[in-house]
């Protein structure tokens, strides 16, 4: 596998246009798995894990690194074409909401760990400073090696669209309310 992978081009892009697509990148992580094996630890069915195993192929973004015959057919064994995916070019502002509903799944059967989500006034370089800092700290995690359980991060810093209307604001400042109480 190799460490990173650069998306840019438009078919790469629309194959990841789907949170199920970003799911079966999470869950090959570093080790081959089969349709089946995805299937059952996505709780999908093997023709959907089929079908969207298929665009990630044909975009480049999975491999087949192994087959084997089995029952009269033969059983692929898929890996990410890469460890981590940098996002470039103009369809990269629009992984971010396909990331985050691909992970509130994830969250739906997740054993909780921890997390914090806060709204908070930073000038710009404040929030370059922190996006920095945040991005330094996955990066450098060191990976505790194929015995330890895996766990998921997502770490991003964003900036709110400022709302256009009274009534706009009065919603976000509610749902603000809602979600930081």
């Amino acid at each position: 596998m190799d460490d990173s992978l650069e998306v840019s081009q438009a078919a790469q892009y629309k194959a990841l246009g789907h949170p199920l697509r970003h799911r079966i990148l999470f869950a090959l992580g570093t080790e081959p798995a089969t349709i089946s094996g995805l299937a059952r630890m996505l709780d999908q069915r093997k023709g959907n894990i089929a079908h969207h195993l298929g665009v990630l192929h044909d975009a480049g973004l999975v491999r087949i690194v192994e087959s084997r015959q089995v029952r009269g057919g033969t059983e692929h064994y898929y890996l990410r074409a890469a460890r981590r995916l940098m996002f470039t070019g103009s369809g990269a502002g629009a992984q971010g909401p396909v990331i985050v509903r691909a992970v509130a799944d994830e969250l739906a059967t997740a054993e909780p760990v921890g997390g914090r989500i806060r709204n908070v006034r930073l000038t710009a370089e404040q929030a370059e400073t922190v996006a920095a800092a945040l991005e330094k700290l996955v990066d450098d995690l060191p990976d505790a090696g194929d015995d330890a359980e895996r766990y998921g991060i997502l770490v991003t810093l964003y900036k709110p669209r400022p709302a256009d209307t009274p009534e706009q604001g009065a919603c976000r400042s509610q749902a603000d309310q809602a979600v930081t109480s």
